[in-house]
């Protein structure tokens, strides 16, 4: 299956969670993105799902291989974002980063 079609069955399995937001569509940033509470949990990125967690799980998937630093284009990487690699459970990073940012909202 690809990137997108992941993205897209991901989508559709997290669409239903309480205050969880659809991607937009379009070609700003965060067009490509799942939200709650109106923040990005998840999102798809050059082709790889890309999650917020906190900085210490980050550092311990990226260590454990699960995926690599997110960028975002810039030269250092943003401590809360993972890349999450192809063979790596998306869907269970992507609640996992639900829960996260979702018990960050009010």
């Amino acid at each position: 299956m690809q990137p997108e079609e992941r993205f897209d069955a991901l989508v559709d399995e997290l669409s239903g969670e309480t205050g969880v937001q659809p991607p937009t569509g379009g070609r700003r940033f965060g067009a490509d993105a799942l939200r709650v509470g109106g923040s990005i949990f998840a999102m798809l990125s050059h082709g790889a799902l890309v999650v917020k967690l906190p900085a210490p799980r980050v550092a311990e998937l990226i260590a454990d291989g699960v995926g690599g630093p997110f960028t975002a284009g810039k030269d250092l990487p943003m401590r809360e974002w993972l890349t999450v690699a192809a063979d790596a459970d998306w869907e269970g990073l992507a609640k996992e980063a639900l829960a996260f940012v979702g018990a960050r909202k009010p």
